[in-house]
């Protein structure tokens, strides 16, 4: 009877830890489309248009305050990823059939910065990480607004890092650090990681700053993409901007 116990005990004791597993999530699942419907409410996602001008747009929805929507926040799953080589990229369940394209921003559950859609597929996405050589981007000081270039050297990935900040800048361990203003993929002001260390760069005038990323890129489940709705009119615009003044040059 004893060992008949211990079988039972045993057994049990199982089932519960499985009934455990899939009500964390099943409650992660609900958090994270609670947190997916706050985050397309936030007013960084919407921008003030002018009221005496006529706004032709099917899919940018306008509040009652005369905003039109900027960002939409879509929630994905992590298939696949790596950390381990020095080019990561992760897989997420979403592709172009859930209106998800390549340059579009991907952030953690948390709302720490991933990195931005590569490559679409039709129901899968490929996702280049912070945690990638090739991949700089625009970065600021929450504190100060100053602006820096932030990297990824390929050895640890806990550690970021952040060139282009004066010494004489006011950095102290701790200090936030956000997506800048000059990307078309990330809304400005977003979460990207801490600085965790300070160095001077002895031949310089700036700071060699490691930063913790505010994401876990080894334990990602759950993540954001973020759609920029005017990516492609703002993108129109710089390039015949471009070629506008490259035709005036070469009259010259």
């Amino acid at each position: 009877m004893e060992t008949a116990g211990k079988v039972t005990s045993y057994f049990n004791s199982k089932y519960n830890a499985l009934e455990d597993f899939f009500r964390m999530k099943a409650e992660n699942k609900r958090v994270h489309q609670l947190n997916d419907s706050l985050m397309n409410l936030m007013k960084e996602n919407f921008v003030q248009i002018d009221t005496n001008a006529i706004l032709v747009h099917d899919t940018a929805s306008v509040d009652t305050t005369g905003k039109a929507r900027r960002y939409i926040w879509r929630t994905a799953q992590v298939l696949y990823t790596t950390v381990n080589s020095d080019k990561n990229y992760l897989q997420i369940n979403r592709g172009t059939s859930s209106g998800v394209e390549s340059d579009m921003g991907v952030f953690s559950s948390n709302g720490g910065l991933v990195g931005k859609v590569v490559n679409a597929g039709k129901d899968f996405s490929e996702v280049m990480t912070l945690l990638h050589v090739m991949n700089k981007l625009s970065v600021q000081l929450k504190k100060t607004g100053n602006s820096g270039i932030i990297s990824w050297d390929g050895r640890t990935p806990t550690e970021l890092t952040l060139n282009g900040i004066s010494k004489t800048d006011s950095v102290r361990i701790g200090d936030t650090i956000l997506t800048g203003n000059y990307s078309l993929s990330f809304p400005p002001g977003k979460m990207v990681g801490t600085v965790a260390r300070i160095l001077k760069d002895e031949a310089t005038n700036f700071l060699i700053l490691k930063i913790k990323p505010a994401a876990n890129f080894g334990t990602l489940q759950q993540v954001f993409v973020v759609e920029n709705l005017n990516y492609a009119a703002l993108q129109q615009l710089s390039a015949e901007t471009g070629r506008k003044v490259e035709a005036k040059s070469g009259n010259k």
